[in-house]
């Protein structure tokens, strides 16, 4: 099962497209003209460097995070995507207890919504994090389906409740246990 982002926006990928195009350009450019003399050394290393920065922010306006997840043989990916790159390296994980999802708050007031499987009593695993409680809650609540384990809302400190998946999927609303 692959658990993954929503596609980037069109306008975050033409960005990164543009800055791609460009680190490449430049590097092609740069080692094309480049004269090894003493002089155009620090021209080049300018150069070098502004590719750097692209590439940096073409990163940034193109990578998207996935979890791969393997229940025959118990394993886990999180991976961070660019194209066809991933990053990310399998992790196996046995005896799953829940899934939580909370939030943690950030210093300009809004929060961040983490999604963590817990397993061996007391370990757990960040899965994803989402500024939006429902994108969160979808991604939990899959998982736990595909694992076939609880579901725990710890979103309000100090009174975590058990979600009741099958009234909350009936329903279409948040349905806690009693």
């Amino acid at each position: 099962m692959i658990v993954s982002e929503k596609q980037r926006p069109l306008w975050q990928r033409i960005i990164a497209a543009l800055n791609f195009t460009v680190a490449i350009g430049l590097l092609a450019y740069t080692l094309y003209m480049a004269n090894w003399s003493d002089d155009n050394v620090k021209s080049i290393g300018h150069n070098i460097e502004l590719v750097i920065y692209l590439i940096g922010f073409g990163t940034a306006f193109s990578f998207h995070q996935s979890v791969y997840i393997d229940i025959k043989k118990s394993k886990f990916r999180q991976t961070y995507e660019i194209g066809p790159i991933k990053l990310g390296q399998w992790k196996t994980i046995s005896n799953y207890e829940y899934v939580s999802i909370f939030h943690q708050p950030l210093e300009d007031g809004n929060k961040i919504f983490e999604v963590n499987l817990w397993y061996d009593r007391n370990k757990h695993w960040e899965l994803y994090e989402k500024h939006d409680y429902k994108e969160a809650f979808l991604i939990g609540y899959e998982i736990s389906e595909l694992l076939q384990i609880d579901l725990l809302d710890a979103t309000v400190p100090n009174d975590y409740k058990w979600i009741d998946k099958k009234a909350s999927k009936e329903t279409g609303k948040m349905i806690y246990l009693d």
